[in-house]
């Protein structure tokens, strides 16, 4: 819930880049927050056989941004490197939908217990913990996938083709996990205080006895969607933290885009323009388009 400064900070960080028949841009900016505690990530080439491959990543952090900053650093390298279900699978440019899947949800996991041995984290000095929501574009794949409620939302024929799904306390899914590790949903929180039933982090937690890491009252465990890139439609693709999307909905956010793409080429102004429409949070807003 935090504190809020008297007037909001609206300078922008941006990066933009191009390749892989992709272009991206994206804008960062404190906003009315205290803390700046929200991280990024955005690679275009992967290494190795994933060289046509690329990543983009928004973190939504809270209560500090060790863990996010973390996370916009290592995930990537998680994923990639994680138990050889996706390096393994080098001697094809094509893995299957199953083998990056896995290879994203075991990603995920294994970055969460690397957050859990950092020292500061270990001593319980940082009770940091973050949301994350990524994409990985293949050239004949898009893997989405979110811990948390942030959202990335892809666009296709003037239509949202693919989209994540909120991870909130209230979902009935994630309430009946919750209460089953012994807790409970209050003004639409966890145990009354944390707004996200999934993120990397937040150990305090993530300590209920007897329980698999998954079942504790907030879940490391992301939420993967798939679909097929059809490159003669495929329009842009957008990450965004829960700031912009308390203000549009996906379909909003999309016609606000599309029509901003009328008038200028260039996505950092798009992203710019996003950011400043739905100042009410810390902001992090990712758009990538098809070529």
């Amino acid at each position: 819930m935090g504190a809020f400064l008297e007037k909001p900070k609206t300078d922008k960080h941006n990066e933009t880049g191009t390749g892989n028949g992709l272009r991206f841009a994206l804008s960062s900016m404190q906003g009315w927050r205290i803390e700046m505690e929200d991280a990024h990530c955005a690679t275009i080439g992967l290494p190795s056989f994933l060289s046509d491959w690329s990543f983009f990543a928004v973190f939504d952090g809270h209560a500090g941004a060790r863990v996010s900053a973390y996370c916009a650093d290592k995930l990537l390298d998680a994923i990639i490197n994680s138990d050889d279900e996706l390096s393994g699978a080098s001697n094809s440019n094509d893995p299957s939908r199953d083998t990056v899947s896995t290879a994203i949800r075991s990603g995920f996991l294994r970055l969460d217990d690397q957050l859990r041995q950092l020292p500061e984290i270990a001593a319980g000095e940082d009770k940091s913990g973050s949301t994350a929501v990524c994409a990985l574009v293949s050239p004949k794949h898009i893997f989405l996938a979110n811990c948390g409620d942030s959202r990335a939302v892809v666009s296709r024929n003037k239509q949202v083709a693919l989209t994540t799904l909120d991870h909130k306390p209230t979902n009935p899914t994630e309430k009946e996990r919750i209460q089953n590790a012994g807790g409970s949903v209050m003004i639409q929180r966890v145990n009354g205080s944390l707004a996200v039933s999934r993120a990397l982090g937040d150990f305090e937690y993530k300590n209920v006895p007897n329980r698999d890491v998954c079942e504790q009252l907030v879940s490391p465990e992301p939420e993967i969607f798939t679909e097929e890139r059809v490159k003669a439609s495929d329009e842009f693709l957008i990450l965004a933290c829960d700031g912009i999307w308390d203000v549009m909905s996906n379909d909003e956010l999309c016609d606000f885009v599309r029509n901003r793409m009328q008038v200028t080429d260039s996505l950092e102004a798009i992203c710019n323009c996003v950011v400043d429409t739905c100042l009410s949070k810390v902001l992090v807003f990712v758009f990538v388009t098809f070529c």
